[in-house]
């Protein structure tokens, strides 16, 4: 393996209107707090967020695509929402290696998605196979 503790891998993602109406399609969650201008602002966010597993998706797309080692299997993921993400944001989502076993290749990771504004979105931990 080519990766060490303490690597990182990076992705910015630009949030539209566009990318959560066709997350919505992808996974069937129509939920109005998403898609829904005047419903959003009756809630305590007061506008439209995006889904929470965008998010996940975005740190799924930095494991699958900018992770170093391109052949892995994802065998778990935990997400803390801990901040909204709104229409217009742009999210930079992080991995960060911080245990590596050799014996099974297996590889567990930080990871985390922040707002342009330094706020933490979502938090989590990623564990992945790397394929021979």
């Amino acid at each position: 393996m080519n990766i060490k503790v303490g690597d990182s891998f990076t992705k910015q993602r630009l949030v539209t209107d566009e990318l959560v109406r066709a997350f919505a399609e992808v996974s069937g969650d129509f939920n109005p707090i998403h898609l829904d201008e005047e419903f959003a602002k009756t809630t305590r966010f007061g506008r439209r967020i995006a889904h929470g597993m965008l998010s996940g998706a975005f740190i799924s797309a930095v494991l699958g695509y900018e992770f170093v080692e391109k052949t892995i299997i994802y065998l778990s993921q935990s997400l803390r929402f801990t901040a909204p993400v709104f229409i217009g944001d742009t999210v930079t989502t992080t991995a960060t290696i911080t245990n590596i076993r050799q014996d099974k290749n297996i590889v567990t990771m930080d990871t985390v998605c922040t707002k342009q504004d330094g706020e933490t979105a979502v938090k989590g931990e990623a564990v992945v196979m790397i394929l021979p």
